[in-house]
């Protein structure tokens, strides 16, 4: 399949998740922009139910120490240690529900939540950059909360990992668009 004239359908077609990340990733100016553009995503209420923390440079060493704190074992610790590590950004994702709102449901502040990361990770992609979403056990670990400034109300849902690939993706590996496999059409009506 060739490229299409669409920059958007050529994005969500070609954007993989990449397991390892080396620089550049985006600058300050830059994330902020890619951000500020990924909030328009739908978000009933415009609650805005998360928030990004940015992790950087010795920060990675140190989140991987809090992460190693809370493994079961050494091994684990000892792997958990080097996570950070295989991205140059890591962007921590809290969803910040809005307790018993009069007309937003949690369950669709987390799905507003949800729609901004992947948003993100298409401009990501779209600006020559790449991305994977991480998360595990230790999203739930009282140390790794308390490092990043997860409050009780909030939920930690990962980290997105940030960077370039390594090598360069010259596979044009695109998603066929073929048959909608997940789609009924009601009948009434037609």
């Amino acid at each position: 399949m060739t490229r299409s004239q669409n920059p958007v359908l050529d994005a969500v077609l070609t954007r993989r998740s990449a397991p390892r990340l080396t620089e550049p990733a985006p600058g300050r100016a830059d994330l902020e922009r890619l951000v500020q553009a990924a909030a328009t995503a739908p978000d009933h209420g415009r609650l805005r139910p998360w928030r990004l923390v940015a992790v950087t440079g010795d920060e990675r060493d140190r989140l991987g120490d809090v992460l190693a704190e809370a493994a079961d074992s050494p091994e684990q610790a000892r792997r958990a240690a080097a996570k950070p590590l295989r991205a140059p950004l890591l962007l921590t994702i809290v969803h910040r529900p809005v307790p018993d709102h009069p007309k937003v449901p949690e369950w669709e502040q987390l799905a507003a939540t949800t729609g901004v990361v992947t948003t993100l990770s298409l401009l990501l992609h779209s600006h020559g950059f790449a991305s994977i979403w991480r998360t595990g056990a230790t999203v739930q670990a009282p140390q790794v909360r308390k490092y990043l400034g997860v409050d009780d109300g909030e939920q930690l849902l990962g980290w997105l990992y940030v960077g370039t690939p390594p090598t360069p993706d010259t596979s044009a590996d695109r998603r066929p668009l073929g048959t909608p496999a997940r789609i009924t059409w009601h009948r009434a009506g037609i």
